[in-house]
């Protein structure tokens, strides 16, 4: 690892499982599915198959928002799971995303890192998801804007999303870190030309896949720690 604090202009935030916890999406499929059935099981699969629909998209040069894969990835692991769900308890169900569970850390810090940096959210998620998200987690007054893999129809990690944030921003991609708690997501920003900052918010250990990230931290005030902010 070797962040360079003093090469950083703009910060970039992924999304899900960085600001908020997609794990507590479970707490739907709890409400909405029968006591008998894995829920947590269920909540894994949905999420690894919605992360490897975009993951094909990219190579198949296809596309459809983050939302309708969410969809098709949550019928996929009910019908694995033998689960029937009529299509108004799945719509139920993945309104989920537009209310998850915000990390403790997030509103405090990020308003650290503010104070001394323009902040963006670069996510997989489309529009509409990444408006509810900045709602709900209180981050509008810190937040510059959102950018979304919706706009250029590609998804990370491919460098073609990395790289529109560094326009969009205004800022040489170099003079950028990008934060994530996807290890993937880190691996393309790092790819693209940021500093990849991954957030281990569970203790977990690195995947170790093509390097390491340029920075680890345990939540958004250990990189404001690191910044000096």
């Amino acid at each position: 690892m070797s962040f360079d604090p003093g090469r950083v202009e703009t910060l970039t935030f992924d999304s899900y499982s960085t600001v908020v916890d997609v794990d507590s999406a479970e707490s739907a499929l709890d409400e909405h599915l029968p006591e008998d059935v894995p829920t947590e099981q269920l909540s894994n699969l949905w999420r690894a198959h919605s992360i490897m629909y975009t993951l094909v998209a990219n190579h198949l040069d296809t596309y459809d928002t983050f939302y309708e894969y969410n969809r098709q990835a949550l019928t996929h692991a009910l019908e694995t799971f033998g689960v029937e769900a009529p299509e108004g308890i799945r719509d139920e169900i993945l309104a989920v995303y537009m209310d998850l569970d915000v990390f403790t850390d997030v509103e405090d810090g990020m308003a650290r890192l503010a104070d001394e940096y323009e902040v963006y959210i670069v996510s997989n998620g489309d529009p509409a998801m990444l408006d509810a998200m900045v709602q709900v987690a209180d981050i509008g007054d810190y937040v510059e804007d959102t950018i979304s893999a919706d706009e250029v129809e590609t998804y990370k990690p491919d460098a073609t999303l990395y790289e529109h944030a560094a326009e969009r921003a205004g800022t040489d991609i170099e003079r950028m870190a990008h934060t994530s708690a996807g290890w993937f997501d880190v691996q393309g920003a790092s790819h693209a030309g940021m500093q990849g900052v991954w957030v281990n918010r569970d203790d977990g250990p690195w995947v170790h896949f093509d390097g390491e990230p340029d920075l680890e931290v345990g939540d958004f005030h250990g990189l404001a720690d690191e910044l000096g902010v």
